[in-house]
């Protein structure tokens, strides 16, 4: 099980230095897992539940690229 029960953690600097692209997807697969209440759909949700990951990581991706914080290293 390890990292999959973890919560989703803050992304943006400078509270993370450096977040990778696993980083992105593993949060936005925590959301969709936390809203629809499924760790793991069922084969007849699963296109769905995919979907919703790579739409919330892109839009997690989207955040923070266009994120302006102050003082945070740029």
């Amino acid at each position: 099980m390890g990292g999959m029960c973890r919560s989703i953690k803050t992304l943006r600097p400078p509270m993370t230095d450096e977040v990778t692209d696993d980083d992105i997807r593993a949060a936005a697969l925590q959301y969709v897992r936390k809203v629809s209440g499924f760790r793991k759909p069922a084969a007849h949700n699963e296109a769905v539940f995919e979907r919703a990951v790579d739409a919330v990581t892109r839009a997690t991706a989207d955040l923070l690229a266009d994120l302006q914080v102050r003082g945070a290293r740029t």
